[in-house]
């Protein structure tokens, strides 16, 4: 056992509750990711020294782009958990899947959903698919950041159990101490990437389509696999294979695109936007 146990903090998950209103934390971590990532993006395209003959958005493009990107991470996120975390259930109790507010969001899920937004707003508006993809990847980290603190603060997705002296005893996890995953994975997945993006762009990234979305992908892939060591898999699906869980299972493809986005992009002159 450990020598100390950091006491879980109880945070209400509901913020504010008007009647049968309620404004949760986790509905907040989706809408600050995505105007912080709106206000990031518009300060990208406005910056001309990132781009230098590299075609970019507009600034209305920009702000048109966010409409995409909500319906995209919530409809794909959504259909993401139903479709592979829990497709039984929802395939006796359909209506449920329409439920949201109820919980249940993929990462995997939303992540397609908003390659599917853009590709979609990249044709309509004629812009070059990858520069899109790579505004999306120095920005998503902000969302997952706030998303994965809501995970803790909701005392959801909880860790293994361990004898780390962070160690912390989670709310209907019972009493033993577990690794706080969710931590683990807003410092990694957000923090950690968002730094990376940032130097990418400050070194010219952006004239390089497909650099930073290929690393984001990478990036993303490696760290979810990463604490899925340190994470209890969900309940209902357990491990698929010794060590092997869905969350692991789903960033293979992820690693595997990033790793040839990588390539590409840096197998092309500076700037070079062809598919």
């Amino acid at each position: 056992m450990p020598t100390l146990v950091l006491p879980f903090p109880s945070i209400d998950p509901v913020l504010i509750e008007f009647g049968p209103f309620a404004i949760r934390w986790y509905a907040l971590a989706y809408i600050a990711g995505l105007l912080l990532g709106w206000r990031m993006m518009r300060s990208l395209v406005a910056t001309d020294r990132h781009w230098g003959a590299t075609p970019r958005p507009t600034l209305a493009d920009v702000d048109d782009f966010v409409v995409y990107a909500t319906l995209g991470t919530i409809l794909g996120g959504r259909l993401g958990y139903v479709l592979f975390y829990a497709p039984g259930y929802y395939l006796q109790n359909p209506l449920d899947a329409l439920a949201v507010w109820s919980g249940g969001m993929s990462f995997h899920g939303g992540f397609l959903g908003v390659v599917v937004a853009m590709i979609l707003f990249a044709r309509a508006r004629k812009i070059p698919l990858w520069t899109l993809f790579d505004l999306a990847g120095v920005v998503a980290p902000i969302g997952l950041f706030f998303g994965r603190i809501a995970n803790f603060i909701n005392g959801e997705l909880w860790g293994r159990v361990t004898d780390v002296p962070w160690a912390m005893v989670f709310p209907g996890a019972g009493d033993a101490p577990r690794h706080p995953s969710q931590l683990y994975e807003a410092a990694l997945e957000g923090l950690l990437l968002l730094v990376i993006a940032r130097i990418l762009v400050a070194r010219g990234g952006l004239q390089r389509p497909g650099l930073i979305a290929g690393t984001f992908a990478l990036g993303y892939g490696l760290s979810r696999s990463f604490v899925e060591f340190f994470r209890v898999p969900d309940a209902h699906i357990g491990y698929l294979g010794p060590g092997l869980t869905m969350g692991i299972l789903l960033s293979l493809p992820m690693i595997a695109v990033g790793l040839w986005a990588i390539t590409r992009a840096l197998s092309r002159p500076a700037g070079e936007t062809r598919p």
